[in-house]
């Protein structure tokens, strides 16, 4: 769909007609008018940053006062329009989480968006993490979903198995999204299934089994490698864990694991090359972790294993 638009700022576009768009292109569209968040999530954010709780990643507390209003990151923002891309994979390789088991999401999600904003005729910048801004606050303000327990976006009936942007046009549409209530309610699903705790209370990125295994650059705490399970990147646990999941699989191509990913055993992984590494991983967005924090998670496991071998022989000794 081509739209025609004028070239007046007083000209306002059809936010039906952006959805049917967006769709086509894979995405589930919400749209905010620009303003600065409330101060309940201003708030609630230094509070979170001040208690370390972000761990080591300092990149979120730069550029706070652009981070809390839209307009201040892109000067003549009018609209914040949210994009949501389901990735539940129809299968999935061994020890790797759902989102990353196809192509990189940012490259994807980019261009799509991209496509997006030229066949819509918007004008303005898009952003998937690549800017400080609040993505589940505007997706959830602008009607996609509510933020769970879990601090992911729950989409009503699918889950939280989404990729998200943001679109920040300079337009004006004729009507937006109405934010969505919690439904969580008394359900605590998603805190009891996180192994380590990192959901009791303020969501806690020092206790996340997916920082540790992904953004932290430093050795893995013994505590969280007798957590991790058979999963070395990622975890996943909390959104499997939501009653809300019932969305179907992603019908995206390059969201889809490879057949020499889905073919890897735990034996191949404890061997994996630095060549196998970049040929698996060309394009994806596991090479966030770098070849050398992936090998210390995997190692991690696999010294895990053999201690709980030598346990469970050493018990069998003293029971004879």
């Amino acid at each position: 769909m081509q739209v025609e638009k004028s070239n007046e700022s007083s000209f306002v576009l059809s936010s039906k007609d952006l959805r049917v768009v967006g769709e086509s292109l894979g995405f589930l569209v919400g749209i905010s008018l620009a303003s600065p968040v409330d101060d309940a999530y201003a708030q609630a954010y230094r509070k979170w940053l001040e208690g370390g709780c972000h761990a080591e990643m300092h990149y979120l507390e730069n550029y706070f006062e652009k981070r809390m209003d839209p307009r201040l990151l892109v000067p003549g923002t009018r609209s914040i329009i949210s994009v949501a891309m389901n990735y539940y994979p129809a299968c999935a390789a061994l020890g790797i989480a759902w989102y990353a088991q196809g192509k990189d999401y940012h490259d994807i999600m980019r261009q799509r968006m991209t496509e997006l904003m030229e066949r819509f005729g918007l004008h303005g910048r898009c952003f998937v993490d690549t800017a400080p801004v609040p993505e589940r606050y505007w997706a959830q303000r602008g009607g996609l979903g509510w933020i769970g327990k879990h601090s992911q976006l729950v989409v009503p009936g699918m889950g939280s198995t989404f990729f998200l942007g943001e679109i920040f046009a300079e337009e004006e549409f004729d009507e937006y999204g109405t934010p969505i209530s919690s439904k969580c309610g008394k359900c605590n699903r998603c805190v009891e299934a996180c192994p380590t705790g990192a959901l009791l209370g303020t969501f806690d990125a020092r206790k996340c089994l997916s920082y540790l295994t992904i953004e932290n650059r430093g050795e893995l705490p013994q505590w969280a490698v007798c957590k991790m399970g058979d999963t070395f990147y990622g975890c996943d646990r909390c959104l499997k864990a939501c009653p809300h999941l019932h969305t179907l699989p992603t019908s995206e191509p390059l969201l889809q694991p490879s057949d020499e990913l889905l073919s890897m055993t735990h034996s191949d992984w404890q061997q994996l090359t630095r060549e196998q590494y970049q040929h698996l991983f060309k394009g994806s967005a596991v090479k966030r972790a770098k070849y050398e924090g992936l090998i210390r998670n995997i190692q991690g496991i696999a010294m895990r294993s053999l201690q709980n071998k030598t346990n469970a022989g050493d018990e069998s000794e003293k029971k004879r």
